[in-house]
């Protein structure tokens, strides 16, 4: 039974590619909440079709990861997007999704190399002149490692790049929701939030007084004030909307002293919006 039949403790459905025994380091990113999270691992066995390997960390089936290794005698890495398909503890069966041309050219160069040796079978010393002759190397096999060398190198370059390019839009499409939840146009324009909000922001406060002469029926009395906060913390404009025109005055008095914490949006300060009550229950004046 082979390594990718073992993760799952089972007979697996047969694979549509032949898989070859190799041990190299590989490393898995998977997304966890929006933030990639690199787990080392090494494989166990490799087709064009995927690969089985043991983790450093958990994973579960049906989860997409990138993955990046390097094959022996390659200078360049194979980096593509896979899926996991079975999970046994820490070892995992994963499947390719976007493998290039040019990288299944590099996995399908390297197999070949490795199931030479198988098909030619084992040397037998023959006496004569044949041992020479296979010493030789064949024209045309020689032409084709070269060329494959050279297509591996150029896949790699290609399927870098476009790897890079699709776990960028993976991330965007992941970050721009959250991103948007604030509207970037309210950094210029004021925006509206309520004064419970705006009074935890609160770092100086200056308590109105009673104008005098005020009749005893106006005593205690509420005013709400209209306020804009500018992104210094200070009252940019304030006017009254309910209460008391003696007591509105006092209150305006007072506001405009008051001192906010600049409220921010997407870690700039912006203007708002909002309405204060003054009670003047509340003071002692």
């Amino acid at each position: 039974m082979s390594a990718a039949a073992q993760l799952a403790g089972k007979e697996l459905v047969p694979r549509r590619t032949r898989r070859f025994p190799i041990a190299i380091p590989v490393d898995v990113t998977v997304l966890r909440s929006g933030v990639p999270d690199s787990i080392p691992g090494r494989s166990l066995d490799l087709g064009e079709g995927g690969l089985a390997l043991v983790l450093a960390g958990e994973l579960h089936a049906g989860d997409p990861v990138a993955i990046e290794f390097r094959l022996p005698n390659l200078s360049s890495a194979v980096q593509a997007k896979a899926v996991v398909r079975h999970q046994a503890q820490l070892r995992c069966g994963l499947e390719f999704l976007s493998l290039s041309d040019e990288q299944q050219a590099m996995i399908r160069y390297w197999t070949a190399a490795t199931s030479l040796p198988a098909t030619a079978g084992p040397r037998t010393q023959v006496p004569g002149p044949k041992p020479k002759i296979a010493e030789t190397p064949h024209p045309s096999l020689r032409s084709l490692l070269a060329t494959a060398i050279i297509v591996a190198i150029l896949a790699a370059t290609v399927g870098w790049w476009r790897w890079r390019r699709s776990w960028r839009e993976l991330e965007s499409s992941i970050t721009a929701p959250a991103e948007r939840r604030l509207d970037p146009a309210s950094v210029d324009n004021p925006i509206r939030l309520p004064g419970e909000v705006v009074n935890r922001l609160v770092v100086h406060k200056v308590e109105p007084v009673y104008p005098p002469q005020t009749p005893q029926s106006q005593l205690g009395g509420v005013v709400v004030l209209e306020t804009v906060i500018a992104t210094d913390g200070t009252v940019a404009h304030v006017r009254p909307i309910s209460g008391s025109a003696a007591l509105a005055a006092a209150a305006i008095d007072a506001v405009k002293w008051w001192r906010f914490q600049p409220y921010r949006v997407n870690g700039r300060p912006v203007r708002v919006e909002t309405t204060l009550a003054i009670d003047f229950h509340a003071t002692e004046n």
